[in-house]
Formats: C-alpha cells, structure tokens, sequence
C-alpha cells in the first residue's frame, strides 16, 4: 500500500503513516467538481451555524443548507489532495487541513476557499483543526506537529512540545483536537496520551490514561468529563482534570474514529458501521451497528435530531421521516 493510500486508510485500518514522504515538486491542483463527490471518502464534519460542511479525499468540501438531507460541492477549492478536519469560527470563516501540512481557509461560509499554509519539500500531513474565534486557532499532525495562528491564519507559528513523561523526543502523531468550550483544549494522540492546552496551543502538558494504543479521537462531556475513542473498541472516561480513567466496556472491537457530545447526548463512531451512544451525558451507553456496515469517519452530534454521520463512502442517507 503506497504512502498516499495509507494515509487516507488511517483513520479506516488504524495504519498510521511512519515516515514523510519527500517529493521533487508538489503542484497545487485544484480539485474538481465532479457528479461523485458526494461518494467521496469524508474525514471532517462541522456545523457552521445553519450550515453544514464536510470535508475528504480528493480536496472535496461538500456543504448542505438543510441540516444533511442532501449536499453540493463548493465552488472553488485550491487543492485536490486529502482534507482531513474542518473548524468554523462563526457562519463565514472557517478553515481546512490535511495532506502537505495545507490549511485552507474560506470567508464565505465554504464556498470558495484559499491556500494559508503549504509544505512543498516535506508532507507532513495535519489532522486536525480548531478555532476559538476569527482570529485564534490551532492545528496539529503528525510527529507533534503544533501550529497556532493569532491572526486568523495569516501566520503561523510551530510550537515545540516537551517530550511526553519517559520519553527522550516528541513524536506522537496527534490526532484530534477538542475542547470544553471554556477555554481548555486537548488532542488526542498515540501511546494512550491525551495534551491539555490552557493558552490557545502556545504551551502543552500531558494527560497519561494508562493505554498504550493510539486515541484516535474525544470529547469533553456536560459534566467536564473527557470522553476519548480509540483502537479496538477502546472508548475511555477520564475525570475533568484527567487525572483518572475507566475503560467503558463495549461488545465491539471495531476502532471508534469520531466522538461528539452535544449537551446530554453524546455519539461515537468507528469502523464496520459501529455507533455508541449517550442520552444521559456519557453515564450509560449503548451501541449498534449500521445494517450496511460501512466504517464511519465523523459524526455531527445535535441535540434534538438525529446526528449526522459520514463514511468512507460520503454522507450517510438520514432516515426517513
């Protein structure tokens, strides 16, 4: 499997990739709207206010005005290499990140975008993206890749992480971002460790949860609780301040890809069509699996719907009323 293929199967296999891949030249080909884009393999979600978009393979962003009963693809976006993750600050900016470390950012809702970062000698993918407002935000990526912008994106800062406790470097592939919504924000990462930023990402500490495999994806919960997913059906409840954790024990081996918590629901995905959910604020669980078994890639918790979910094959069709 060629590097470009394990990268997108990340999130899919659980191989994460181990080296960079170096090339002569990288061209910023735009991608192209084509008839198939709602197919596409979709690796972030957001709600932009009334809107919703979701991005994946093939540099696709696909936007719905209709709360995910159907989608179209955005008018412009620059490139055509794999968008991981999605933030928006408010109903017109927001930003998209992925393969070639590239941050994309767009002021009109997700219909056009434009290029604010991009690595031409070294892909150093990112996986993740968070904006606090306009003008804040945080990215993060393979090997403890840490970018912060205080200027909308129109700079962007490498932060150099501690090594984690025991260790003499810091090289953990950090794989999701979120927050409390009070300021705290944490990434998820390999090697059972979880990072707490209390000043936008400038500076980090590390949150030990006692796993040894990679938490691929969290949540803070109604009652400060931090709710992570990871391999093998991992789905982990640690205490506010991370300092204790309990393994929440679920049937299912399947890896848990994407988690949201929206007041007292809270939703997790994973691989071969796994759901875990909440309705009491993450206090009791139950899980089910999609009858086409199709792995799910991220999810769209909402409090007084159904929540939206997406595939390695696109949006998933809502049910019928």
């Amino acid at each position: 499997m060629g590097y470009l293929k394990s990268f997108l199967g990340a999130v899919l296999i659980g191989a994460l990739p181990l080296a960079a891949l170096h090339a002569a030249v990288l061209e910023a080909v735009p991608a192209t709207p084509v008839g198939s884009a709602t197919q596409a393999m979709l690796l972030g979600a957001v709600q932009a206010q009334a809107r919703v978009v979701a991005v994946g393979d093939h540099g696709v962003v696909l936007l719905s005005d209709d709360q995910g009963r159907s989608y179209r693809q955005a008018r412009a976006v620059p490139l055509s290499t794999p968008l991981t993750a999605v933030s928006f600050a408010d109903a017109d900016h927001g930003w998209a990140v992925g393969q070639w470390g590239a941050i994309l950012a767009s002021v009109d809702g997700g219909e056009t975008w434009s290029i604010q970062r991009l690595s031409s000698d070294q892909d150093r993918p990112l996986f993740a993206v968070h904006f606090f407002d306009t003008q804040h935000g945080v990215a993060v990526g393979l090997w403890s890749l840490v970018l912060t912008t205080d200027d909308g994106g129109a700079t962007w800062s490498e932060r150099t992480l501690p090594p984690p406790p025991g260790q003499r470097r810091a090289d953990l592939n950090l794989m999701s971002l979120f927050t409390d919504g009070h300021g705290a924000l944490y990434a998820s990462a390999e090697r059972g460790q979880v990072l707490r930023s209390d000043d936008r990402g400038h500076s980090w500490r590390y949150l030990d949860t006692g796993y040894e495999g990679s938490l691929w994806s969290g949540a803070v919960l109604a009652d400060g609780g931090l709710l992570l997913g990871g391999q093998r059906g991992t789905l982990l409840l640690g205490s506010p301040d991370g300092r204790s954790w309990r393994r929440i024990a679920l049937k299912s081996k399947s890896s848990i890809t994407a988690i949201q918590a929206s007041a007292g629901q809270v939703i997790a995905v994973g691989l071969d069509g796994l759901v875990v959910s909440s309705h009491d604020g993450g206090r009791t669980f139950e899980e089910r699996r999609n009858a086409d078994g199709l792995s799910l890639t991220a999810v769209l918790a909402r409090e007084h719907d159904s929540p939206l979910l997406f595939s390695r094959r696109g949006p998933v069709p809502m049910p019928g009323p």
